[in-house]
C-alpha cells in the first residue's frame, strides 16, 4: 500500500497477572485484566473508526481469536529487547511495506479518540513526526513519516523524562514535530480512579 496510512497498535497478550501489574497491586489480577479488557476494547472501536491500514502487534504470541483479530487488522509479533527495539521494529516493517504516515500507539488510554487519531495523520502532512504526550510523562501515541532509530534506540523507558527526551532528539535531529492534546495512560489505581474507566468500575 505504497503511499498509505498505517496505524500500528501494542497491546500484550490479556493474561492475568501479567498484564497491568501495577494496578493489580491495588485490585487485584482479575480486577486489572477486566479493567485491560476494557481499555483493548476502547481501543479496538476508535481506531476502526479512522479511514487507514491497522496492524496489531501483540506481545508474546498471536491468539486463536480476539478483538484485534478481524478483517480489518493484520496481526503480527512484537520483536526486540525493550519497547524501544520493539517499536523501532514495527515502524520498520510498516515504512518496508510502503506505508508514508505511520502512527504508532498502546491499548493504555481511555481518553484517546478517534479525533485524535485523525489529527495525528493531518499532523504528519506537514511534520515529519507527531508526539501524544501523557501526563505521566511518556507519550501515548508517536507518528512518524521517516524512520528515525535515535528516537527508539539506547533509551531508558518507563521513566517521567521519556517525553522531554524524545523531544530533545527530535530538536537535535532538525526533525519539525507536532504536540497532540495531553491525555493520561491507566497504569495505577490512582489514574484508574481519575479516569471515565473508573465510573464503569466503580
Amino acid at each position: 500500500m505504497k503511499g498509505g496510512s498505517l496505524l500500528i497498535i501494542f497491546t500484550k497478550n490479556p493474561e492475568s497477572g501479567l498484564v497491568k501489574t501495577r494496578l493489580a497491586n491495588s485490585i487485584g489480577d482479575e480486577k486489572a485484566l477486566e479493567v485491560y479488557q476494557k481499555l483493548r476494547c476502547h481501543t479496538a472501536c476508535i481506531a476502526e473508526k479512522v479511514d487507514v491500514s491497522r496492524t496489531t502487534f501483540y506481545s508474546h504470541f498471536i491468539p486463536a481469536t480476539d478483538i484485534f483479530l478481524t478483517d480489518n487488522y493484520n496481526a503480527q509479533l512484537q520483536m526486540g529487547e525493550d519497547l524501544g527495539e520493539r517499536m523501532l521494529h514495527a515502524m520498520m516493517r510498516g515504512f518496508e511495506a510502503g506505508f508514508r504516515h505511520i502512527v504508532l500507539i498502546g491499548t493504555d488510554c481511555y481518553e484517546l479518540s478517534a479525533a485524535i487519531l485523525e489529527s495525528a495523520f493531518a499532523a504528519l502532512e506537514d511534520s515529519d513526526a507527531v508526539i501524544g504526550p501523557a501526563r505521566d510523562g511518556g507519550f501515548y501515541l508517536i507518528g512518524l513519516n521517516r524512520l528515525f532509530q535515535e528516537i527508539f534506540l539506547g533509551r531508558e523507558w518507563s521513566t517521567k523524562e521519556v517525553l522531554s527526551e524524545t523531544i530533545e532528539v527530535l530538536h537535535r535531529l532538525g526533525i519539525p514535530y507536532k504536540l497532540l492534546p495531553e491525555l493520561s495512560d491507566i497504569d495505577t489505581f490512582d489514574d484508574l480512579k481519575k479516569s471515565g474507566l473508573w465510573t464503569l468500575e466503580a
